[in-house]
């Protein structure tokens, strides 16, 4: 993989913008190494996913302290390998680097996942070192802490992975469906994607490769986004609804102040001067709160607004 590639992986792990992200991977680093298989899976992931993986080298690069930590755990637990060039405790900040260059630790790597000593790197999903569902999920969990984000769901939702391998991305969707998680695809630049976009498929892949509590975080930034919508459609409507209110008393007014200047206004029943008087002083309430102050019902009130309309209407 190149430099470059390796320099916008970094710089996406610790842009603020992808804080969550960062948040995921340091739950996801939490997760206890219960089964050697587990352990042997996860590392595969890492290792098809991470920055360099050729027979004469290993490279992993993360700025994740958490990832840092867990690295050479996992790699002692599966392969009882330890790296040869690895960040010391007193290294803070910027790019961690693993490395492996020892040709006997590296025969070792590639023996464990199926690869004879002599071949070239063969960037494949090998499955049968993924038959259980646990092992499956591993594997994603460490694909994901090396080749993947995932962006605040307040913001988006949006999860991938990126890779520069062909056939790993086109394996890893079969996988994935084996577990009832279903990806979609797409090339950028020169990397393969594999992503979700839906909130639903996010929260069960977090809560698959072992980050429940983010998955949650998915879900109730869900909830609050559909609450919001609520609101604001409501107060929307609201809005319309005062407008529509204040359209029809101003045209209720207009009526009443051209029947006014009209003779039949001095030979109107008591009930409909009051009605018209009482509209005209108050342009501000709504017909239930108009009703209210005259007394009548709401059915009433209407009824002596189309009276008066009606009698307006038969001065022209």
């Amino acid at each position: 993989m190149s430099g470059s590639t390796d320099q916008r992986r970094a710089a996406a792990e610790s842009a603020g913008e992808e804080s969550f992200s960062a948040q995921v991977k340091a739950e996801l680093c939490r997760e206890k190494m219960t089964r050697p298989c587990c352990a042997l899976a996860e590392s595969y992931g890492l290792l098809l996913f991470c920055n360099t993986f050729q027979r004469g080298e290993v490279r992993l690069v993360t700025t994740s302290p958490a990832l840092a930590q867990r690295i050479p755990r996992l790699f002692r637990r599966a392969l009882d390998i330890r790296f040869d060039r690895a960040p010391r405790d007193a290294e803070a900040g910027g790019q961690l680097v693993f490395q492996l260059t020892d040709q006997a630790k590296l025969a070792r790597v590639l023996e464990a996942y199926g690869q004879g000593p002599e071949e070239l790197v063969n960037h494949h999903v090998n499955y049968a070192l993924l038959e259980e569902n646990c092992c499956r999920a591993a594997f994603l969990r460490g694909a994901f802490l090396a080749g993947g984000s995932v962006t605040d769901p307040r913001k988006r939702y949006h999860l991938e992975f990126t890779t520069s391998h062909y056939y790993v991305a086109r394996e890893l969707g079969p996988m994935m469906a084996e577990l009832e998680l279903y990806p979609k695809t797409s090339v950028r630049k020169s990397n393969y994607v594999t992503y979700f976009k839906q909130s639903e498929a996010i929260s069960d892949f977090l809560t698959t490769i072992g980050a429940p509590l983010a998955a949650m975080d998915v879900m109730n930034a869900k909830l609050e986004k559909n609450l919001r919508n609520r609101v604001n459609r409501r107060s929307n409507c609201d809005v319309a609804n005062v407008d529509k209110a204040v359209a029809a008393a101003q045209g209720q007014i207009a009526v009443i102040r051209r029947l006014q200047s009209a003779p039949v206004w001095e030979t109107l029943p008591d009930a409909l001067r009051e009605t018209a008087e009482r509209r005209v002083d108050n342009p501000d309430l709504s017909l239930h709160e108009l009703a209210d102050l005259l007394g009548v019902s709401k059915s009433c009130l209407n009824h002596r607004l189309r009276r008066l309309q009606a009698l307006e209407q038969a001065q022209h």
